[in-house]
């Protein structure tokens, strides 16, 4: 084989001055790097945000939320069920938790609707979800407040539409606890100390939660001694749904579950698709410059031809001729792949390290544009890429190799 390299390596640079067939190799190099790029850039941009989604979801909310049918966010005897949850083998931590929609005023009478969930801070109820250390890191607090009334921490996108500042009085409107009166329905109003704003890293929640805690959130929307639900964070997280059919099936009637999976499928979903999708037009990228090498081929066994003819005169076979135009093929087609997969990783290294590109967190949960590679995805990249640079050359390596050594040296 080290002739039949010494020969492709000749063709692909030309020779005696002329420069041609060497532009030519070189734009069927670049064609198939580019493509290479492209599809490693977009697919890691694509991993990227699916990562920071899932991380992000999975941060802010439980694996496994355990509720009750027909009880309407309502759960009465929690203590009983919480510790047969926190029994079972793939369960890391479960707590109580209440979640009711309210609505948040200021001292200048501007108002916001958010959602407000009552947790607990310390002890193993606080480990089922980050926002309790998330909230400690902050320095924020919903222990007991200078001006003795519950405290109440938002939202940083929410606390700065509000105008927050830490120690301000916000006045919580419950949705869920309404009365009826004389003058019409009422819904029940407290006072809240603001403690501090906090950071989640995804969009909705910094601009529509916020948290206090259970015994507070217990009182606004009017549960007494009971609880919205369960909060379960378990030790494999892609384990909800077998784990949740096991609580299901521990507990019994009336509780029910639901997972942070199924919760976001539609999500993840969308953007496989949107993966798969990109990946198929970005393909034909590559496929087009394997036309490139097609014709790079075809051009060089046509220039080639009375060489080819003198090769097979001294006794180069027609299997040599084809292995030798295979070669060239070959080399256009892993070199580009080198040097885009090379870009590529490059490209998207820079791009997540520095947080170049910002994107509409109210779309996609986000305000900047993750990028991840995937070393899988850049395999099969590179690999589909070597594959369709092989088949490119069958074409034109079977025209030279076919060619009769007489006429190919008769040929002008």
């Amino acid at each position: 084989m080290r002739l039949e390299w010494r020969i492709s390596r000749r063709y692909l640079s030309s020779r005696r001055g002329t420069k041609f067939l060497s532009l030519i190799t070189l734009i069927a190099i670049g064609g198939v790097s580019v493509g290479v790029m492209a599809l490693i850039i977009v697919t890691a941009v694509m991993n990227g945000l699916q990562n920071e989604l899932r991380r992000g979801i999975l941060g802010v909310n439980p694996h496994i939320f355990v509720l009750t049918y027909g009880e309407g966010m309502r759960m009465p005897d929690w203590r009983t069920p919480l510790d047969s949850v926190r029994k079972m083998k793939d369960v890391q931590a479960a707590g109580p938790f209440i979640q009711t929609e309210v609505g948040l005023r200021n001292r200048g009478g501007y108002s916001e609707g958010a959602v407000m969930r009552g947790i607990e801070t310390q002890g193993p109820s606080s480990l089922s979800t980050d926002i309790p250390s998330i909230l400690r890191k902050a320095g924020i607090s919903l222990g007991p407040t200078r001006s003795g009334l519950p405290a109440l921490a938002a939202g940083q996108g929410l606390a700065s539409r509000l105008g927050l500042i830490p120690g301000d009085t916000v006045t919580v409107v419950s949705f869920t606890n309404i009365r009826m009166t004389p003058m019409g329905p009422s819904p029940k109003m407290e006072y809240f100390e603001f403690v501090g704003g906090f950071r989640t890293g995804m969009f909705e929640y910094d601009s529509k939660f916020s948290y206090t805690s259970r015994e507070a959130a217990q009182e606004l929307s009017g549960l007494g001694e009971a609880v919205s639900g369960l909060e379960v964070r378990l030790k494999d997280p892609y384990a909800a749904a077998p784990a949740g059919t096991r609580i299901e099936r521990a507990l019994g009637l009336p509780y029910r579950t639901d997972n942070w999976m199924d919760m976001n499928a539609s999500l993840f979903n969308a953007l496989k698709l949107e993966k798969l999708a990109l990946g198929l037009i970005l393909l034909l990228i590559v496929i087009v410059a394997a036309f490139n090498i097609v014709s790079t081929l075809v051009m060089v066994v046509t220039d080639k031809t009375r060489e080819i003819g003198i090769l097979k005169s001294m006794g180069m076979t027609s299997r040599r001729i084809l292995h030798l135009f295979m070669m060239q093929g070959l080399v256009i087609g892993m070199v580009g792949a080198v040097i885009g997969g090379a870009g590529g990783v490059l490209v998207s290294w820079v791009t997540d390290h520095f947080r170049l590109i910002r994107i509409p967190g109210e779309v996609y949960f986000v305000s900047y544009l993750p990028v991840k590679v995937d070393p899988l995805d850049l395999a099969g990249i590179l690999l589909s890429t070597v594959v369709i640079s092989f088949l490119a050359t069958v074409y034109p390596a079977w025209q030279a190799a076919r060619l009769d050594p007489v006429e190919a040296i008769r040929h002008e």
